[in-house]
């Protein structure tokens, strides 16, 4: 950040009174910018005991498979934003059941979060950013070809809390070394 989106002046990286970590703070008006972290939320759509993945369009992690998901909107609820981005990505209308995974991504600034949700019908497709949709039974998901690490976790911990018959929440800390 350079300058300032109240009054358009210069800022400068340091620690503002009160505080200890580094802001941009305006030199003119004194406004302290916070950046802070962003919600990807996201949405595990089952039918049939298969799960719905979408394969990327876009970068980062293009032709790869992922779960419908992405950045939270201002002015939406999290049970808002895994249903519009599974319509968004997947041209899925989905019934949100319940919160299930947490995973925060420190070290690039997010938090994932991702619902437990059930297809309202089998109709889905490809979204602007997805090529393409399909039904996935646990033995066919494509674990080598999956877009991010989230992912991964959160369908290891869904497919073994099916397993058992039970679903719990689960949360998580990744760091840029943690393995799958």
């Amino acid at each position: 950040m350079n300058y300032c989106t109240k009054c358009g002046a210069q800022v400068e990286l340091r620690i503002p009174d009160g505080d200890n970590h580094l802001r941009h703070v305006c030199q003119r008006c004194g406004e302290i910018h916070y950046m802070n972290p962003k919600l990807v939320i996201g949405c595990i759509a089952e039918w049939n005991g298969e799960i719905l993945l979408c394969r990327r369009a876009i970068e980062p992690r293009y032709g790869y498979w992922t779960l419908p998901a992405g950045f939270m909107e201002n002015g939406e609820s999290t049970t808002e934003a895994a249903l519009r981005e599974t319509l968004e990505e997947a041209c899925a209308i989905v019934e949100i059941d319940d919160l299930f995974s947490l995973i925060n991504v420190p070290h690039i600034n997010q938090v994932h979060l991702f619902y437990r949700g059930q297809l309202k019908t089998p109709d889905f497709g490809a979204g602007e950013e997805s090529l393409e949709t399909l039904l996935f039974p646990e033995e066919g998901i494509p674990w080598k070809d999956l877009a991010f690490r989230t992912v991964s976790l959160c369908l290891r911990d869904y497919f073994s809390d099916r397993r058992r018959g039970r679903f719990s929440f689960h949360e998580r800390s990744l760091t840029p070394t943690s393995s799958i």
